[in-house]
């Protein structure tokens, strides 16, 4: 069922480009020819799952299979979500417009423990049922989850999705597409192709499978295997290249992945324990991949991915060569977290370009006794190095990561982040620099299923009273901010991390008292408050209290025969590659503060996981860095000024001034057009859009100058950027303006507008010529308005009005809907008549009320042009379109 999508996302809902599916590498493959057709969601809003990367690369790999399709949705937001319930409106695909109810497939990407909420709203919105067991009767999607927190533990989730997809999936789901085209070819029952799923490696199928009364999870029938493997892949980099959303996204920005897995062994880190083993991406693959997708884009910024960038030991070669071959385009690198011990000054040297971005480093312990605990393999001296690198690079302010909570932790190493912090300020101190700042966050640990910490637990009383003495110790240190995790959060994700599936209730009563969106940090106290009726509800508040009590999960099952190390966990059935026995050996480690070398770069730890099934490290040996061939140097000097008439139409008018504007510099960058750029710190390119449209007007009239370092013939600029631009931004004409005229913020002076307004009561056409005619004989017709400033100011509207007219009046099901025009002032210094001022001038007149319907802008009219005529404005608007 298509759904009616242009009555829904409308100029009334927030940032409604979000859900136009019409981006910049968006793939449309016709309906009726693909034989498995699935949805991919990434169960955030918009701006956050638009641009993960292990979204974008699985909706390519799939849309790359012949006979598949792969469509994507979002969480909307709540505008969104209130305006589907009250029309009765399924949730959709963006791409096909299509009801998630009707695809073959729906996956949701599940990376965190609260996040299970937001899967139940879109379950909710789409009109599927919460369960596999409810799914049984009826024509639904086979509906799975994958990501990190799906492969650690499905347990609190197993009822709610008929499969679950564990470790990697580039190598997987096209598997899994493969398996279901058989089965529907076949004609084969729900449970019948489920069953034939769950003998594919790395599909775990749930209702196959039961908690056993000593908590372990077994199989209730033979033909399914007793421990399901987690599947592992090589990152393919050209998959990466894809989505370029209209609004500004969280990461916006081409990030391609160079490594996937560490074994640097940190005891916490569950990310480092479920991915290995360690596997580099070929150097040539990385520097082709971004190149290629620089230009394809048109980003000014690339992000180089992994859990640890500085262990990709070809990271200054590679980056110094995208440097180099791009260094014409005003590109930019940045990276995540990076290890402090391997930064250096040919790490310094790739990072930013001409704009040095921020700088962020996980000590995660603030004494050497407790970074040997947790495995972290940094000393003082190689912190200290590593800080005074990047002071002595430039960087003023840097942000670090600790935790609170570990194993083994005692006042001493809690105060000691403290005075870490203060012997890094003291360390990196000179003339004529400002002193270092640091930017902290201080997270409370919870433990991970996976890892040699899954068996510990801390009470909450214990977080607030070590949080607080962090507190105190930081309010004699100056140059610092301090942020805290809550400490009620962080016991719900343990609660749920590492529950089993008794919690399945939880999770769906938790959505009912109102939990979503529990990772956005003002919904908090909202979410707490959920989750903790749910949990007493559901008769587990016992349960719940032994983990604020820092008493865990691993206690309930212990006998006499087993100790606390030995008794079954909810997710022993998920084979991760790294034995059991391993893990607690590890941890016995730990508690002897004995370090375990990675064994990417040193000798193997036998963790259990390089073999066939999950495959060896590797890593390649760095090539030579390249020679700096030097800085960006912004070509500043005009040649040409080139003036295009543009149009903003269809679906286009739902994206913003600003988001416009980012289109036309990403244009630019893939159309390689020879703009000009601004001098100063943030050279941008001279791109002058001369109004803004408001958000929902079309227009055929809209003005934008570029200043070029070439001259170009404006024929060939029109050509170019018409390439590379959405056809619902025509480019109408391009024309050489003279270097030394005004900008066009200036010459600006009034706009032609077409406006379909209706009535509150019927009126008749000579009604309305009557309002129209009465408006032109006033002199003056007042309105109140608020300035910027908060001042409430009284406007003469007649004054700013040149022309008004109605062409027709014409029956629509909604009523009569009159077609006016005017022509009014338009300039930047605030001295406009906007399309709403003009039915507040109607409404005066005619002492009832209107509704605007629609705005279309067909003229912007410039100082230096003819005088004002509305029907010569009219019959050259008639002309161009």
């Amino acid at each position: 069922m298509a759904v009616a999508v242009d009555r829904l996302i409308t100029s009334q809902i927030n940032k409604p480009a979000r859900y136009l599916g019409n981006e910049l590498g968006a793939v449309h493959k016709p309906w009726d020819a693909a034989r498995v057709r699935w949805v991919l969601t990434y169960p955030e809003i918009y701006e956050v799952g638009a641009s993960n990367l292990g979204h974008i690369i699985l909706y390519n790999i799939i849309n790359a299979q012949p006979r598949q399709l792969c469509d994507r949705a979002y969480l909307p937001a709540p505008d969104l979500a209130a305006k589907l319930r009250e029309t009765q409106t399924p949730l959709f695909a963006v791409e096909s417009r299509r009801a998630l109810v009707d695809f073959d497939i729906l996956g949701f990407s599940l990376s965190y423990e609260l996040g299970a909420t937001n899967i139940l709203e879109m379950l909710d919105l789409a009109g599927i049922p919460f369960t596999w067991s409810e799914r049984d009767t009826g024509n639904y999607p086979l509906i799975f989850a994958g990501g990190q927190t799906a492969t650690s533990n499905p347990e609190p989730y197993a009822d709610f999705f008929d499969f679950v997809a564990l470790g990697d999936g580039e190598e997987l789901l096209p598997e899994i597409g493969l398996v279901v085209e058989e089965g529907h070819a076949a004609g084969l029952s729900r449970e019948e192709l489920l069953l034939d799923l769950a003998q594919v490696p790395g599909v775990y199928v749930p209702r196959f499978y039961d908690l056993a009364e000593n908590g372990s999870v077994r199989p209730v029938r033979s033909d399914v295997p007793a421990k399901i493997i987690r599947r592992t892949a090589t990152p393919i980099p050209a998959y990466s290249i894809g989505l370029v959303p209209f609004v500004q996204t969280v990461h916006d920005r081409l990030t391609i992945e160079i490594r996937r897995g560490c074994t640097r062994g940190c005891r916490f880190c569950q990310p480092g324990m479920l991915t290995r083993p360690a596997r580099d991406v070929e150097p040539d693959q990385v520097i082709e991949a971004i190149t290629k997708g620089m230009r394809e884009t048109g980003h000014n910024e690339f992000s180089l991915l992994s859990l640890s960038c500085s262990d990709y030991l070809a990271l200054p070669a590679v980056g110094m060569e995208i440097r180099n071959r791009l260094r014409e385009e005003n590109i930019s690198l940045s990276l995540p977290s990076q290890r402090v011990d391997r930064f250096d000054e040919n790490i310094a040297n790739i990072l930013g370009g001409n704009r040095q971005g921020g700088l962020t480093f996980a000590p995660e312990a603030g004494t050497q006794r407790m970074r040997d605990i947790v495995n972290k393999g940094l000393t003082n001296a190689e912190l200290l190095q590593g800080i005074k690198t990047a002071w002595e690079q430039g960087w003023d302010k840097i942000k670090l990561y600790f935790m609170i909570g570990l194993p083994g932790e005692t006042d001493a190493d809690v105060l000691g982040i403290a005075e870490t912090v203060a012997w890094l300020q003291r360390e990196c101190r000179g003339q004529k620099r400002k002193p270092l700042s640091f930017n902290l966050t201080i997270s409370n640990f919870t433990p991970k299923p996976h890892t040699p910490f899954q068996w510990h637990s801390v009470a909450t009383s214990e977080f607030i009273r070590k949080q607080e003495l962090l507190r105190e110790a930081f309010r004699k240190i100056r140059n610092v901010k301090v942020n805290f995790t809550d400490v009620r959060i962080s016991a719900m994700e343990d609660f749920i991390g590492r529950g089993d599936r008794r919690l399945s209730r939880v999770l769906r009563r938790a959505w009912e008292l109102g939990a979503g969106m529990d990772a956005w940090f003002d919904n908090a106290e909202r979410a707490y408050v959920a989750w903790g009726e749910a949990i007493k509800e559901a008769g587990l508040d016992w349960k719940y209290r032994q983990v604020e009590n820092g008493q865990g999960w691993v206690l309930e099952s212990q006998s006499q025969e087993t100790t606390a190390l030995d008794a079954p966990l909810p997710w022993d059935h998920i084979d991760s590659g790294i034995s059991k026995k391993w893990l607690q050996a590890d941890l016995q480690k730990a508690l002897a503060a004995a370090v375990v070398p990675d064994c990417s770069f040193a000798s193997c730890s036998h963790c259990g996981v390089c073999g066939t099934d999950f495959g060896h490290n590797v890593v390649i040996e760095p090539p030579a860095i390249p020679e700096f061939a030097g800085e960006f140097i912004p070509k500043t000097t005009k040649k040409q000024r080139l003036r295009v008439a543009f149009g903003k139409l269809g679906e286009m008018a739902l994206v913003s001034h600003l988001d416009l504007l980012r289109l036309f510099e990403r244009a630019i960058r893939r159309s390689q057009l020879p703009v000009a750029f601004t001098g100063g710190y943030h050279p941008m390119p001279r791109i002058m859009v001369a109004n803004a449209l408001s958000l929902g007007a079309t227009s055929s009239g809209e003005l934008v100058e570029f200043e070029l370092v070439e001259a170009i013939s404006p024929a060939e600029f029109q050509q170019r950027l018409a390439a590379v631009l959405p056809p619902d931004i025509p480019i109408y004409q391009v024309e050489e303006i003279e270097l030394g005229t005004p900008a066009l913020t200036q010459l600006l002076n009034a706009a032609a507008y077409q406006l379909q307004v209706s009535a509150s009561q019927e009126a008749t056409l000579s009604q309305w010529q009557s309002w129209i005619e009465e408006i032109l004989a006033r002199k003056e017709i007042l309105s109140e308005h608020r300035t910027k400033s908060g001042k409430t100011q009284t406007v003469n509207l007649r004054d700013r009005l040149t022309a008004l007219a109605i062409d027709s009046l014409e029956q629509s099901l909604d009523g009569a809907v009159a077609n006016l025009r005017y022509i009014g002032s338009c300039r930047n210094d605030g001295n406009l008549l906007r399309p709403e001022q003009v039915l507040l001038m109607l409404e005066q007149i005619a002492g009832i009320e209107f509704d605007l319907r629609h705005v279309h802008r067909s003229r912007l009219i410039l100082d230096l042009e003819t005088p004002i005529n509305i029907e010569r404005d009219e019959r050259s608007h008639e002309e161009k379109n």
